[in-house]
């Protein structure tokens, strides 16, 4: 099963998605200058792609992501100001 929904933050909408996967979910949260992952997704091949990538774990719903931490993140993400333990609703402002 496949879930897509804009959430408003502000005046501006990140992009929402959860998939099922096997018996996990596969969730990502995209903003206009990068995007959090689950654990289902590869950090090293973003940090090779030089995105703005925060990987997050233990997450399989797309609210459940939204009131997480992060867990690591590639140097560019670091570069706008994301660090390790950072609660997503701050991230999700800085990538929107």
């Amino acid at each position: 099963m496949l879930i897509y929904k804009k959430i408003r933050v502000g005046a501006k909408y990140i992009e929402a998605i959860k998939m099922q996967l096997g018996k996990r979910n596969l969730v990502i949260l995209k903003g206009s200058k990068g995007y959090i992952m689950c654990g289902y997704l590869n950090l090293r091949v973003a940090q090779k792609f030089k995105d703005v990538a925060i990987k997050i774990t233990g997450v399989s719903t797309i609210g459940q992501a939204r009131r997480s931490y992060v867990y690591s993140c590639t140097t560019a993400a670091k570069i706008l100001g994301v660090y390790k333990g950072q609660p997503i609703k701050e991230v999700i402002k800085i990538i929107i």
